[in-house]
């Protein structure tokens, strides 16, 4: 949105948003110069997921974004929801990646994974609307119940994590970003994957990144770091750090070292020790996760069945 509440990418600006994409779509002019990209199918507006802002009413901050603040609000059927907010000032280019989650999640449904409620992009600021989780998330949970928490629950926030991944694996979904900040805890203790910022849909399984800001170095697999390839495979090594994370009860991933050791040390060969008291039958998957070569760890699928094994041996 430009000056005077007109609606623009470059040059003439609109006074409404339909008005905007009717004027690329009949003159074929490019959206910005230096993208070269042109409209050519303008797929139309998906009601099921529209919110207006008036739809929603905000409440108590809960914590800041990437993009913009996370509020609690309620919407008028008296639902409880998390707001996300954009940023009013971000440039254009900021905006449509803070959508991306939305276009990302509305195509999944899964009791591990977050769930959309709907989009305000009527009027700025825009909005994200999910279903609230009110455990917060998963590594303040960790830090908080640290005392409480028993070896079986701990195995089932795993096979909660590895179910959720495996169903966006069986939808060529990359995450990028698994961690237990991104995970969130919800109602009877079901874990919940979380913040799909970064996340991207591949047909061949593989994006390439050369420009991605603030890199979770501890978390992220070496492909990924040297040649910016992700996979559903850098993914199960992130995996296996949140494991870690899970069994030390929220302890910082490599501790001791800055995100330059942890990464020249990975390189080298190292790798971290197993967290006290976790079992050694947990210790061998997070090996298997942190394999040097992709395509010697396991999938989330195998994961979720030998977790799966694992949660029924235990009394």
């Amino acid at each position: 949105m430009g000056n005077l509440n007109m609606y623009r990418f470059e040059g003439t600006g609109f006074s409404n948003i339909p008005q905007l994409i009717e004027h690329h779509y009949t003159t074929k002019q490019v959206i910005t110069k230096k993208s070269g990209v042109v409209l050519l199918n303008p797929i139309p507006k998906d009601k099921k997921w529209v919110l207006n802002h008036e739809d929603v009413t905000l409440g108590e901050l809960l914590g800041k974004g990437n993009f913009g603040e996370v509020y609690k609000g309620i919407l008028k059927d008296k639902t409880d929801v998390a707001v996300k907010t954009c940023k009013e000032d971000l440039p254009q280019e900021l905006k449509i990646k803070f959508l991306q989650e939305a276009k990302i999640l509305k195509q999944y449904d899964h009791p591990n994974i977050v769930k959309l409620i709907g989009v305000c992009t009527q009027r700025q600021p825009i909005y994200i609307i999910m279903e609230l989780i009110t455990g917060g998330d998963f590594l303040s949970f960790l830090r908080k119940k640290k005392d409480d928490l028993k070896l079986k629950q701990l195995v089932k926030f795993s096979l909660d994590a590895a179910s959720g991944m495996s169903y966006l694996e069986s939808k060529n979904c990359i995450h990028r970003d698994l961690a237990a900040r991104n995970c969130l805890v919800g109602e009877n203790n079901v874990l919940k994957i979380s913040d799909f910022g970064m996340s991207r849909q591949e047909d061949g399984g593989v994006y390439s990144s050369s420009g991605l800001k603030q890199i979770p170095i501890k978390w992220t697999a070496p492909e990924a770091l040297n040649y910016g390839r992700y996979s559903s495979e850098s993914d199960v090594w992130s995996f296996g750090i949140l494991l870690w994370e899970t069994f030390s009860l929220g302890v910082c991933p490599y501790p001791g070292m800055t995100n330059q050791q942890a990464r020249e040390q990975v390189e080298r060969g190292y790798r971290m020790s197993a967290p006290q008291n976790c079992p050694e039958d947990i210790f061998k998957i997070m090996m298997r996760c942190w394999d040097y070569k992709p395509e010697n760890r396991p999938t989330f699928s195998e994961l979720q069945k030998e977790l799966t094994v694992i949660k029924r041996k235990i009394t």
